[in-house]
């Protein structure tokens, strides 16, 4: 399976700042994968179903793909069969734990 391809993603380069939480929220089946930024809140489309934790899992690629960081540097928090999920940054201060 090689790298997905995102077109139109904002710029989250500032949001990996180690430690930080980010709020998502998340709606699957979409028609194509989107990350948007709405009211200062952040809205994630993926077309996966929500089934095995792969909506999570394409969520999370989307969301480090747009703050340029691993996607093994983002856990999610909460929201785990929600579509209102958390995610934190590990960044390199959070990196032992």
């Amino acid at each position: 399976m090689g790298k997905a391809k995102y077109r139109d993603l904002p710029k989250l380069d500032g949001w990996a700042r180690p430690g930080a939480e980010i709020a998502v929220r998340a709606t699957p089946k979409a028609a194509r994968d989107r990350l948007e930024v709405q009211d200062d809140r952040l809205r994630a489309w993926v077309t996966v179903a929500p089934e095995n934790g792969k909506a999570n899992a394409a969520i999370r690629a989307m969301l480090a793909t747009a703050m340029g960081v691993a996607p093994t540097e983002l856990e999610l928090i909460r929201g785990e069969t929600s579509r209102d999920k958390v995610f934190r940054y590990r960044g390199a201060l959070c990196a032992g734990s």
